[in-house]
């Protein structure tokens, strides 16, 4: 039986400090943790460096990192576990995204440029618009 799979955005909130002496080294481990639960990396990358609105485990800034991967659905509990017990991440979270959203956010996070399409009117606005302009001649 195949399992089901879906893409994931994941929010890691680092501990700032080691994330500043080893900016490779911790977000290598975020991957490899994905990576060894079964999932596949779509993008990982630092989202900003900020303080904390309330201290986490001592620590009053982190560095978000988000990272979009496919992962069997089964999966994400042992994903969430292997987080909480690594040191350095001081919190995470998944979010399941739908499949109607997940190019279109793909593209917008590595960058790609999606050509604007002209707008059109709807058939509704102008079968309205046909409609309309009798009644407007004849007030006038």
């Amino acid at each position: 039986m195949a399992e089901n799979t879906a893409m994931y955005e994941g929010l890691f909130i680092l501990d700032a400090n080691q994330w500043a002496r080893n900016r490779e080294g911790l977000p290598r481990e975020v991957e490899g943790l994905i990576e060894a639960a079964g999932g596949q990396l779509e993008v990982s990358r630092l989202w900003e460096e900020r303080r904390l609105a309330y201290s986490i485990k001592g620590h009053r800034k982190g560095a978000y990192w988000i990272t979009y991967f496919r992962l069997a659905t089964s999966k994400v509990g042992e994903l969430t576990r292997q987080c909480e017990i690594k040191e350095g991440i001081l919190r995470q979270l998944f979010v399941r995204l739908p499949e109607s959203l997940v190019e279109p956010i793909l593209d917008h996070v590595k960058g790609v440029k999606v050509e604007e399409e002209s707008p059109e009117t709807a058939p509704e606005e102008t079968a309205a618009a046909t409609a309309a302009e009798p009644a407007e001649t004849a007030a006038g």
